[in-house]
């Protein structure tokens, strides 16, 4: 590479996610090349959905469809837009056994796993804060990645595992860039799409939480019924000159815990007991991103996210997450 071009790149060599992807297969003497093109489908639906999120009120796909998903949430458009750009791409590859969405009840089985073979199940959040579109606010998608588990008595029962078991974990942000943020259990990178090129270009490697800021995140209308534990804590907190930042998309509030330090709560409620966070489509993957970087995800004292085994796909959970000492604070006023 010359002078000039090195230049023009920032001083640094180009590496997109696929010539990531393909180092990190290549560092493993086991690696077949499935996950590879698992992530490879995840990359192209973040980009078809970058497209049709930039294209929203061109297309006029804002909006509520009219009806309920699984989670008795209102539907939006583009809700169900992403989630078939996922469903399609993934069910295009042979490597995936299982897909199963925040927006479907059911997973959707696509192929048996013969002895040997190297399958997995991939769960994904089609587009978190997708009734932030309307005013033009942050979107993402989430996904976990898993083992099929031949064990298992049916192949549903596959998805059932706590989130430690995870091999790959991301997430995509659509905001003033599309961001995508991906481990695979040795650490967190970054990746930024350039149009230009369209490829995601790797700006970051082994991000690193810090390890303390003064900031929270968690949705205050609800402060009432939250437990008596969480009310001291934010009493704690506005009087030590903390600062609150929420906006209402998951993906969005952690990226930026993730870069600049905080903590990200969705405490139990009065109308959630048990948390309104899906435990298999939210709180493990950005669990595992997080600890990856060095921070911790809660779901109690003494109780991680990850360590939870699921009843079921659409469990529920509560989650306190980020850096390390303000997860600490939290938790001490739990006690």
């Amino acid at each position: 590479m010359n002078s000039g071009t090195n230049a023009l790149l920032g001083g640094a060599n180009l590496t997109t996610l696929q010539a990531h992807i393909l180092e990190q297969q290549q560092r493993n003497p086991e690696a077949s090349g499935t996950l590879s093109w698992i992530l490879s489908a995840l990359s192209i639906s973040a980009k078809v959905i970058t497209s049709k999120v930039r294209r929203a009120r061109l297309d006029d796909v804002l909006g509520s469809v009219g009806h309920e998903n699984v989670q008795g949430e209102q539907q939006q458009k583009l809700d169900v837009i992403s989630n078939e750009v996922l469903l399609r791409l993934l069910g295009g590859r042979e490597g995936v056994a299982i897909v199963a969405s925040e927006e479907n009840e059911e997973s959707v089985i696509l192929r048996s796993a013969g002895a040997g073979d190297r399958k997995y199940c991939v769960l994904f959040d089609p587009l978190d804060g997708s009734s932030n579109l309307d005013v033009c606010g942050g979107v993402g998608t989430i996904f976990s990645i898993l083992r099929f588990d031949q064990s298992a008595s049916k192949p549903e029962d596959s998805l059932l595992q706590p989130g430690a078991q995870q091999v790959a974990a991301g997430y995509v942000l659509y905001g003033s860039s599309t961001v995508f943020v991906l481990s695979l259990g040795q650490g967190v990178d970054m990746f930024v799409l350039d149009p230009s090129i369209g490829a995601f270009v790797r700006v970051a490697q082994n991000l690193r939480i810090p390890a303390a800021s003064k900031s929270y995140s968690v949705n205050e209308g609800n402060r009432r019924s939250f437990p008596v534990g969480y009310q001291r804590y934010l009493d704690w907190a506005q009087e030590h000159g903390y600062s609150s930042r929420y906006v209402g998309a998951m993906v969005a509030d952690l990226h930026r815990i993730l870069l600049k330090g905080g903590v990200f709560m969705y405490p139990p409620t009065a109308k959630a007991p048990a948390g309104k966070l899906r435990l298999m489509y939210e709180a493990n993957p950005m669990a595992m991103l997080i600890e990856q970087a060095g921070g911790k995800a809660l779901v109690a004292p003494g109780e991680r996210v990850l360590d939870v085994v699921p009843s079921s796909i659409h469990q529920r959970t509560p989650l306190v997450i980020g850096s390390p000492s303000e997860v600490d604070h939290v938790m001490a006023h739990l006690v």
